[in-house]
This record gives C-alpha cells, structure tokens and sequence, in this order.
C-alpha cells in the first residue's frame, strides 16, 4: 500500500519557520494503531490524517497524531490540513476566499479562508468548544520548580497561572518577560507529579513582552505527556489562552485581537492571530488563524 503525504509549515510564511506537519490527503481507514506508528515515524509534534466525513456536513473529518496519541483538536493540523485541501482544489473554494467544515472529535470545526495580496491562503478556524476553565493551578513553589525560574518570575496578581481547555487542556503561567520565558527547562519529574495530581500537565508559558513589532504576547509550550518535548507553534493552546485574556481585558461587548509568537527559542519563528468575540463580558466565540507553506511531497510504502 502506498499512502501518499506532504509536509508543511504552519502559522509561517517561510519555509523552515512555523510548525512542521505531516498530511495525509484522503487517507484510507486505516488501524488507529498505524496511524500511531506513521506519526512516530514521522516524529513530528502532529501527523494528520484527512479521511471521508462521517457528518454530511464536513467538507473531511481530521484525525490528529502527536508521537504519543491520538487528540481531539489541535490547531496548527487544522490550519495545515484545511491550507492543502485548499491548494489541491478539494475544500469546494472558488475564488478568493470561502468557507466549509471539518469534523474532529470536538465536533465540527468552521473554516474560513482567504487569499491574501502575496497569493498565499490566510486560514481561520473558529473553535468548537470555547473555553473551559480547569483545576486550580499548582501551587507558585511548584510552578517554579517545575519551569527552573524564580518564584518572583511568575506574575501573580491581575495575571496569575490557571488551567484552560478548548478541548486540550493546557496551564498557563504568566512570566515577568521575555527573558525569563527563553530561560526555562522544565522538569520532566514535576511534570508527572502535576500531571497525576491535576489530570494534565501541557504549559504554555508567555509574557507581555514580544520581540517582534506588532505582536502582543511572547509563548513557548511544552507537553512531555503528549511526547512533544517543546512545541513551535500551539493552536489549540492559543485557542484556550482567549479563555484566560477574554476576561481580563475589561471589553464587555466586541472582537478583542492578539498576535502570538512562539518557536523563536526554536530557531522556528511561527505567528499566530488570535480573536475572541466578548458578550457580557464573557467569551463567545475563538478563532484562530495563520499562514503555511508546503515544504515536501512523498509517499509513505
């Protein structure tokens, strides 16, 4: 059997920046557990793998590989995915912009696209799930034990750290800046006694202090129970993040926006658009969007 794929860079408009996929078009149904054993093969954070809906509604349904298991949603392969079945004609798109769904195990994903005046496609998904709020964080002690950074490092008044999902639940620690976040090395055994104690242990770690003009927040991520050691770009985990900013940017009605940057500690710069639509304070609806580039063809024997 041969399975054709391609690779591309997600939330980038550079080859080699962003955050490298692996996509099956069309795949055949195949065993979950070579579905596993391709993504360990590949042995990027996620391999997906585009199959027939089973909702008439979905233009495909996605299924999503880290190295370790399989998720329910994840950004930067719903981004790459929806980019290649547009590139390759098959998302129904005519013209410069269009609309379908993905099925993924959140639920059915809303994608808009639309080609920008350099020719490549801008991608936005809208989330299926907003964000929930989860457990209450470790203690700051721990926190910092687990990053290697100073107690005093973490922000912990107005910003504090705290748990959320928009189907991958992910902590989000607030850092004092830039410099601070390019020093962390997270402690594998921490993280296992967080994550028996907590149900999850993926952190995104970010401060208010960007590098580059324009953006708004700076992150890394790192997911050892999800067999990603650090992650270049995190959709999903951006998704979640308008759960914790929504609230606090003091807007009761309206679009708040954001622009992430993360994998520049990789040597994979990746930019990543964030919207949160605010009603009465809360969050009702997340989008997140970015560019990617096609790096490689190949088939899989």
């Amino acid at each position: 059997m041969n399975l054709p794929f391609c690779t591309v860079d997600v939330f980038t408009e550079q080859r080699f920046g962003g955050n490298p996929l692996a996509v099956f078009v069309d795949a055949p149904e195949l065993p979950d557990e070579l579905m596993q054993s391709i993504a360990r093969e590949f042995n990027l954070s996620e391999t997906v793998f585009i199959v027939k809906p089973r909702d008439s509604r979905a233009k495909r349904r996605l299924r999503i590989f880290t190295t370790a298991r399989e998720l329910p949603f994840a950004g930067h392969p719903t981004i790459g995915a929806a980019q290649v079945l547009v590139e390759q004609g098959l998302a129904g798109v005519t013209g410069d912009m269009g609309s379908f769904l993905f099925e993924e195990g959140v639920g059915l994903v809303p994608i808009n696209v639309r080609r920008q005046r350099n020719g490549a496609w801008f991608v936005q998904l809208t989330t299926a799930k907003l964000p929930q709020e989860g457990p209450a964080a470790p203690p700051i002690a721990e926190l910092a034990k687990w990053l290697n950074v100073a107690e005093s490092d973490i922000l912990q008044q107005g910003d504090f750290p705290q748990f959320y999902s928009c189907g991958v639940p992910f902590l989000f620690v607030p850092l004092r800046d830039r410099g601070v976040l390019s020093r962390i090395s997270v402690d594998p055994t921490i993280g296992r006694r967080i994550r028996a104690a907590a149900g999850a242990a993926e952190v995104f770690a970010f401060s208010y202090d960007p590098e580059r003009e324009g953006s708004d927040i700076r992150a890394r991520m790192f997911a050892e129970g999800l067999g990603v050691a650090e992650d270049p770009a995190t959709g999903s985990a951006a998704a979640a993040l308008a759960g914790y900013l929504g609230p606090r940017a003091g807007k009761e009605q309206g679009t708040l926006q954001w622009t992430i940057e993360q994998g520049f500690e990789m040597g994979r710069p990746s930019i990543i658009h964030l919207e949160a639509d605010m009603a009465n304070g809360a969050v009702a609806a997340v989008r997140v969007g970015g560019t990617a580039v096609r790096v490689s063809d190949g088939v899989l024997r």
